[in-house]
């Protein structure tokens, strides 16, 4: 009976540990082999310039980054110790160098990012009247002066705050993956991604009440009635 209770139970079944795709790469860079500098540069160096750029707003600086980053990547691959995915490794190296690129320039003009939130009554409702721009959205016409404000929006987000949303909402890295490469908690995370989207979304709102209210003090009131009103003289 007991054999019989073995061989009709299912066989246990463990997870299988997930492969890292850079699992190939990784083992070129750890092995020094030739082309393996080139293959890190084809497989990330397009992604690192993309997240480097939307930290430092500055092309000549973000390419200083990617070169300073990979370059640490090549230097300290026996660090890896593969606990994480090689990608996020290599992002949050390169978020640094990015970090350490503005500091050193201090070229930003940073605002506080409370000054920056909308207010709120001790219920929670907004303390004041919000504009809904969302039809705007979908405007071709606006769409330009848009991508203007939400980038002079990024420009003034400190940089800790702009990096948690550049990955989460730009590169499309998940909340956890977001703290991995931040080295920051998951609730810290979440909080740095949603207090930057309620900064950006005020400024949205500010910028586009400000658009149409010089936009109706531009357009000339209409003559109710219509048609030419002549004095008739008897």
């Amino acid at each position: 009976m007991i054999t019989t209770l073995r061989t009709s139970e299912q066989p246990l079944r463990y997870p299988r540990k997930s492969i890292d795709p850079d699992a190939a790469l990784v083992a070129q860079l750890r092995r020094a082999d030739t082309g393996a500098a080139e293959a890190l540069v084809g497989a990330y160096g397009d992604r690192v310039y993309r997240l480097a750029i939307r930290i430092t707003g500055n092309a000549s600086d973000a390419e200083e980054v990617v070169q300073d980053a990979l370059w640490t990547v090549v230097r300290k691959i026996d660090t890896f110790r593969g606990e994480s995915a090689f990608g996020s490794w290599l992002y949050r190296i390169a978020a640094n160098a990015a970090y350490q690129k503005v500091r050193g320039r201090r070229r930003r003009t940073e605002v506080s990012l409370d000054d920056g939130l909308p207010s709120f009554h001790d219920d929670g409702q907004h303390a004041a009247s919000i504009v809904d721009w969302s039809p705007m959205v979908d405007d071709p016409s606006r769409q330009a002066d848009l991508r203007l404000v939400l980038t002079a929006a990024m420009d003034t987000l400190p940089e800790d705050y702009r990096s948690a949303v550049v990955l989460r909402d730009i590169e499309e890295f998940s909340i956890a993956e977001v703290a991995e490469m931040l080295g920051l908690s998951v609730a810290n995370a979440k909080s740095r991604v949603h207090r930057a989207r309620l900064f950006l979304r005020q400024r949205l709102a500010v910028s586009l009440a400000t658009s149409q209210e010089s936009a109706q003090e531009r357009t000339p009131p209409r003559v109710r009635g219509g048609g030419d009103r002549r004095t008739h003289v008897p």
